[in-house]
């Protein structure tokens, strides 16, 4: 009887840590995730091709996160996974991954961390999207 009492015990008090482990977690999630501007703004998307060639394109949006401006207007287009979107089409052209092409986004020359959906959006931002070949 003794026994049984220590294992309820402490499972009771596995459970205990488990659930403080997980609401710890989400509070130090919630303190460093990216934080988003509400409202109008105005940004720059640059494209940059596999020749070399650059357009921009300018977007007014009030969306919080890049995937929310860039996918509506057909710029990208791409497939989900459980890491989010991977893009595999940018103005009109698909990478082709047996040549290891690949998009590479940038905000004012430094490479993302994050992928478009979790990418905030603030006003005056520029983006660029790369071709690039090689892994």
């Amino acid at each position: 009887m003794e026994e049984k009492k220590n294992k309820n015990k402490k499972g009771l008090v596995a459970v205990l840590v488990l659930i403080v482990a997980v609401v710890a977690a989400a509070a130090v999630y919630m303190a460093t995730r990216p934080a988003t501007d509400k409202g109008d703004k105005s940004i720059v998307v640059e494209v940059v091709h596999k020749d070399g060639e650059s357009k921009e394109f300018s977007y007014d949006t009030d969306a919080e996160y890049l995937r929310d401006v860039l996918e509506p207007a057909g710029l990208i287009a791409g497939s989900d996974s459980e890491y989010g979107m991977f893009v595999e089409t940018v103005d009109g052209y698909t990478a082709d991954s047996s040549n290891e092409e690949w998009w590479c986004f940038t905000k004012d020359g430094e490479m993302l961390n994050t992928g478009v959906e979790t990418t905030p959006v603030a006003d005056g931002d520029h983006f660029e999207i790369t071709l690039t070949v090689g892994y």
